[in-house]
């Protein structure tokens, strides 16, 4: 073939591609087509996958045996073994370390400088006398453990429940905002002055419902920006439909917490590992701890440099937080780099060991039971935006949209939750002697002259952790085990790490859901 023979070729290739993809993608119910000025103008976004978040790591999701995998010694019969099902979804590679959190106290301070958020700033702040002991010399960490650069990239503690829930909060609204930002739909110098900005920093739910407008950028008034209005002109806001903005961050359930520490992929001799090639179902080995190098053992068992080496940061025994000098167990007294030790199957590290982890339920002994049997969870108190009298959604004085709790009135006649407080729901909620639904334990309570949670030390504001940490024997860094801790309460060896959901394929982009079978009919494939 010669030079003009092969330029004509390839010409044609070339108009035949663009034909293909000038062509309109149609609705399959009317015909119509869409992003079409000419035919109604009803958008559809070429978004097709989530992208993943900063920091985050897909976990394909699945069924697992949720609970103990050794004998209950502690025997709290509080972990009792129960299959579930846990849905795709997103988690932190690693713990949060002290950086991050500055970073967070930073735009905190900056954001909210006036005197009216004095106490807004003065909450975030983590608690540094977790450290202080009547029979120990820990004043050092006290002092330096949250602040000094040394332990930048440590786990950062002594951050309450409610704290790391604001973080969550904090972090979704500044991804989200960068990626307005990157997109153009955000002006290049609303980024640099966040000083004062209160009540008018950016909110993703705020941006969304219409309640903040931040000046777009110039180059998404012109026609190479790919979102439009129904007439075909350059739209200058973004919806959430347009497959820009990602959903919230937020703790993991107690659920997904366990599944992505066991990693039980790792387990499975032949994972699919692209769109049309098949897996299989199937574990080789019960697996105790995060990792599946010698799954029941706490040291590598692989031949090389790193045999005998210890796969988490906890303590040995008593008085054994290290080891000996020359030669450091675990190479920690307290926490370590987020980043230390191996990472399991998912590649997620400190699984198991360094902090034990805020999870977002509320802990009741027998949740494992209790639960749903698919994304189990504990700790829904469901809400609505709020609407003042004029029916138009508002702002509190921090940037975010007001919300109310679900009454019981606007729950009674659902098939699905009569209540919208559900925290203690089954905590002996049946209808007995006369006292109905959701009313059996005050009614109880108030006989016996008593309020819940007098004579338990469990309450609806105690929240499940999980993991195990640099202070705990490996008994609880396993899994499967779990303790709670009051939410407004810290620890030096409690941290958290954040989540966010999957929305779509659950075996992840560039995947199908579902099983798609050829387009003949079924049976009729020649033998």
């Amino acid at each position: 073939m010669n030079l003009k023979n092969l330029f004509i070729v390839l010409s044609c290739a070339a108009a035949v591609t663009a034909c293909k993809s000038n062509k309109k993608e149609k609705s399959d119910v009317t015909g119509w087509n869409y992003n079409d000025k000419n035919m109604g103008g009803y958008q559809v976004s070429r978004e097709k996958e989530q992208r993943t978040g900063p920091g985050l790591v897909f976990v394909q999701g699945g069924t697992f045996t949720m609970g103990a995998t050794e004998e209950d010694v502690m025997g709290d019969w509080n972990n009792i073994p129960t299959r579930k099902t846990v849905n795709s979804f997103y988690i932190d590679r690693t713990e949060v370390a002290n950086i991050h959190y500055r970073e967070y106290l930073y735009w905190v301070n900056t954001v909210f400088d006036g005197d009216e958020y004095k106490d807004v700033r003065n909450g975030a702040l983590p608690d540094t006398l977790v450290w202080r002991s009547e029979l120990a010399y820990n004043e050092p960490l006290v002092e330096y453990y949250f602040r000094h650069p040394s332990y930048n990239y440590y786990p950062v503690v002594g951050v309450t429940w409610r704290q790391a829930h604001d973080f969550c909060l904090w972090r979704s609204d500044r991804v989200n905002e960068k990626a307005l930002y990157d997109k153009g739909f955000i002006n290049k110098t609303a980024l640099k002055n966040l000083q004062g900005q209160g009540q008018e920093s950016f909110n993703t739910k705020a941006y969304l419902l219409g309640l903040t407008t931040p000046t777009p950028g110039n180059q998404v008034r012109s026609k190479k920006n790919p979102l439009k209005n129904p007439n075909g002109t350059p739209r200058t806001t973004v919806t959430f439909e347009d497959g820009i903005l990602l959903p919230n961050y937020r703790l993991p359930t107690e659920a997904e917490w366990e599944y992505a520490a066991m990693g039980l992929v790792g387990q499975n001799p032949n994972p699919s590992k692209k769109e049309g090639k098949r897996g299989e179902e199937l574990i080789t080995n019960k697996q105790v701890f995060a990792w599946t190098q010698n799954v029941n053992g706490l040291r590598d068992s692989r031949r090389g440099a790193w045999q005998g080496t210890f796969l988490a940061n906890f303590k040995r025994g008593n008085g054994d937080n290290m080891g000996v000098a020359g030669g450091l167990n675990d190479r920690a007294v307290y926490t370590a780099p987020v980043t230390s030790f191996f990472p399991n199957s998912f590649g997620l590290y400190n699984m198991s060991g360094n902090v034990s982890e805020w999870t977002g339920d509320v802990y009741r002994p027998l949740s494992p039971t209790d639960n749903d049997d698919v994304s189990p969870y504990r700790g829904n108190h469901f809400q609505n935006v709020y609407k003042n009298k004029d029916g138009e959604f508002e702002k509190d004085s921090l940037g975010h949209v007001k919300t109310v709790y679900v009454t019981d009135e606007e729950s009674k006649n659902r098939r699905n939750y009569q209540k919208g407080n559900v925290i203690n729901y089954l905590d002996g909620d049946s209808v007995v002697a006369g006292v109905g639904y959701g009313e059996t334990d005050a009614a109880l309570n108030k006989a016996a002259g008593r309020g819940y949670g007098q004579t338990t030390l469990i309450s609806d504001k105690s929240r499940v952790i999980k993991g195990g940490s640099w202070n705990d024997r490996p008994y609880w860094l396993s899994p499967g085990t779990r303790r709670f801790l009051e939410e407004d309460q810290g620890s030096s060896t409690v941290g958290f790490r954040c989540a966010m959901d999957r929305l779509g394929s659950p075996e992840g982009n560039g995947r199908k859901t579902g099983i798609n079978y050829p387009t003949r009919r079924q049976n009729t494939r020649k033998r």
